[in-house]
C-alpha cells in the first residue's frame, strides 16, 4: 500500500478530536502600570466574568495566523510584537468540551491603542489578585508577565512598549515596570547604550530640563 492509498482510506473518526483555541494576552503600560486587555463575557460559561480575547483555530489556518486574526478582530491592531506563550490543556479547563488553548502574548505602546479599546485594559497586578477571571486566564496573565520579566534582561522586548522616539527616562521607566524594580540611572544607560541612537530633537514645554530624544538602533 502506498502512502497516498493509506491516507485516502484512513479513518479519521477513529480518534476523538479536541477543539483548539488561541487566547491573547495583550499587554501595555498605562499610568506607569503594566496593564492587560480583558473583556466581559456576554454568554455562558462564566457569564459576566472577565476573560482574555480569543478565537477558535480554523481548519485552514496555522496557530500564528489564528493569533494574528484574534489580535486584529478584537482590537484592530496589527504589526505589533506577538509571541507564542504556552499551551494549556487541563482536562476541565473549559466546561463546554475538551478545548486546548495555545496562548500568545503581545505588546503594544499606549499611544497605539485605539480609543475604543482603552477602557478594556486593567492593571495586571490587580487582575492577578482578582477571583473574577474566566477559565484559566489568570494563569495565562501571570505566565505572560513572568515571560516578559525574564526576557527583558537579554532581549530588546521593552522597546515594543515605547513609541518610535522616546527619552531615556521614558525607556528606563518601562524597564522598571516590566522588571518590577528600580534601576540605577547610570547602570541602565550603560547597559542600553549600544541599543539606542540619539536624534537631534529635545523635549520642550515642561518644567524640567529638556531631554534628548532617542530611537532604537536598526
Amino acid at each position: 500500500m502506498t502512502e497516498e492509498e493509506f491516507v485516502r482510506q484512513y479513518d479519521s473518526s477513529a480518534f476523538q478530536k479536541p477543539s483548539v483555541a488561541v487566547d491573547l494576552v495583550l499587554f501595555t503600560v498605562m499610568q506607569e502600570q503594566l496593564c492587560v486587555l480583558l473583556t466581559e463575557r456576554n454568554q455562558h460559561p462564566f457569564l459576566g466574568r472577565l476573560s482574555l480575547p480569543g478565537v477558535f483555530v480554523r481548519m485552514d489556518e496555522t496557530l500564528d495566523e489564528a493569533a494574528h486574526r484574534a489580535l486584529y478582530q478584537k482590537t484592530g491592531l496589527h504589526d505589533i510584537y506577538l509571541e507564542q506563550l504556552y499551551t494549556w490543556g487541563a482536562l476541565e479547563r473549559d466546561p463546554r468540551m475538551r478545548i486546548i488553548s495555545v496562548s500568545y502574548y503581545a505588546l503594544v505602546p499606549d499611544a497605539q491603542i485605539p480609543d475604543s479599546e482603552r477602557g478594556k485594559f486593567f492593571p495586571a497586578e490587580e487582575i492577578l489578585q482578582c477571583k473574577n477571571i474566566a477559565f484559566d486566564h489568570g494563569d495565562m496573565i501571570a505566565y505572560g508577565r513572568e515571560r516578559i520579566r525574564n526576557k527583558v534582561s537579554y532581549t530588546e522586548i521593552a522597546f515594543s512598549l515605547v513609541p518610535e522616539e522616546f527619552t531615556l527616562p521614558q525607556l528606563q521607566k518601562i524597564y522598571e515596570i516590566l522588571l518590577g524594580q528600580k534601576l540605577y540611572k547610570a547602570n541602565f544607560r550603560k547597559k542600553i547604550a549600544d541599543k539606542i541612537q540619539p536624534t537631534e530633537k529635545f523635549t520642550s514645554g515642561n518644567k524640567h530640563r529638556p531631554s534628548r530624544i532617542y530611537r532604537k538602533k536598526d
